[in-house]
């Protein structure tokens, strides 16, 4: 078999189009084909796909394919131009390459599969790319894949933010809590950047959701409310959020009674056995933890506090949850520790939206495991130069997006 012959089998090349010619570089490292197509071929109006005379050609362009055993393999043509009656001069599709990709589809596709299982320095190095190319092709991947997505049933979405970079810098994440996947990547954590994202569902998809999961965080709650119908009954505190509040309080009643020097002793070294989930202790820390649990600091008086309030959670009925509360609150408030009283005090200013967990049952913790994912990505590119290339990046990893050219 002739190489013109075998390089059409192995690249799939058929009619119209044929292997002129292949040159090998070897000083290079190189193969070079050069493709063609039949003078007089009429083309298909990639709009309308009436056949059509050729008007021009483009000028030659070049795209890198699969490795020929230890050498590039670089396709070379002059793509044409077809000369529709009804939409004019149209570029024709190519079998091999997408528009506006310098790469082959295979090629493509080997990249995009890499990607999802290496760093981006890592797949560049290995594969010869500059950094720009490899966010050119993970570009198209997360356009192909968010064009290709269908309008499917949203039943529970979760809200949450990520930070970018130190400081007051984040992304507002939204995530499809049932299939774990982003919907949504917008700038800053304002109620703007919630609200872009209900225009990109439809009416159903709004008209379906039953529970939308997040913080206590006035922006987020604004924009459910005005895109989301009975978004009173919908929106759902965060469980895990409220137990961040809560052990904040107990932290900070901690560091306040360390610095008595009577309490120090006692309380060196304690911070995360305070923090720490009890259905997380082993059998032998929780035995060594009760001498400090059952002490009369004002520590343990805060931590006992804590633990009733996330008991709220295991109700079935709001009756029986919201007299739970009722009492809970009154010994918060009467505890003489200003940080447990100010979380109780928030606690009730937003327990219509903390007990619709009852009916919902929905946490973020789906949210994040995504974001502890979305942390391995941040990490792994060693930080991004811009939010642009984050939240390609973040769709591209946890979006389940279909990408393949």
């Amino acid at each position: 078999m002739q190489d013109r012959q075998l390089y059409e089998q192995i690249l799939g090349i058929t009619e119209p189009w044929f292997v002129e010619r292949v040159e090998l570089k070897l000083e290079q490292g190189e193969v070079h084909v050069y493709l063609n197509h039949p003078v007089g071929f009429q083309w298909p109006c990639p709009e309308c796909g009436s056949l059509c005379n050729v008007y021009d050609h483009q000028p030659t362009r070049s795209w890198r394919h699969l490795d020929t055993c230890q050498y590039q393999t670089i396709l070379h043509a002059d793509p044409p131009r077809s000369n529709c009656e009804k939409h004019g001069p149209r570029n024709v599709k190519l079998p091999w390459a997408e528009q506006r990709s310098r790469f082959t589809l295979l090629f493509e596709r080997l990249a995009i599969d890499w990607l999802g299982a290496a760093s981006q320095k890592a797949v560049a190095k290995h594969l010869n790319l500059s950094w720009d190319e490899i966010h050119g092709i993970m570009n198209r991947a997360v356009e192909r894949g968010l064009a290709r997505r269908a309008a499917e049933q949203l039943k529970y979405i979760g809200v949450d933010e990520k930070a970018f970079r130190k400081g007051h810098n984040y992304l507002t994440i939204v995530n499809d809590l049932d299939r774990g996947r982003v919907l949504y990547v917008a700038e800053d954590r304002k109620q703007t950047s919630l609200d872009g994202f209900w225009p990109t569902l439809t009416e159903e998809q709004k008209e379906g959701i039953q529970g939308v999961a997040m913080d206590m965080w006035d922006p987020y709650v604004n924009s459910v409310s005005n895109h989301v119908a009975d978004a009173d009954q919908k929106i759902v505190f965060d469980k895990y959020h409220i137990a961040g509040h809560l052990g904040e309080a107990v932290d900070r009643v901690r560091r306040q009674e360390r610095k008595d020097p009577t309490n120090a002793d006692d309380l060196i070294g304690t911070k995360y056995l305070w923090l720490r989930n009890p259905d997380n202790f082993t059998v032998e820390a929780w035995k060594a933890f009760k001498s400090l649990r059952e002490s009369t600091l004002k520590t343990a008086r805060a931590w006992a506090i804590k633990e009733s309030a996330m008991s709220l959670f295991a109700f079935v009925y709001e009756g029986a949850a919201r007299n739970h509360f009722k009492w809970w609150y009154n010994w918060a408030t009467h505890s003489r520790l200003q940080p447990v009283i100010e979380v109780a005090r928030t606690l009730k200013a937003r327990l219509v939206n903390i007990l619709t967990y009852l009916k919902h049952r929905i946490t973020n913790a789906t949210s994040e495991s995504i974001n502890a994912k979305i942390q391995w990505v941040k990490y792994t590119a060693r930080g991004f130069r811009n939010k642009q290339n984050f939240k390609t990046a973040i769709y591209f990893h946890c979006g389940g997006l279909n990408m393949a050219p």
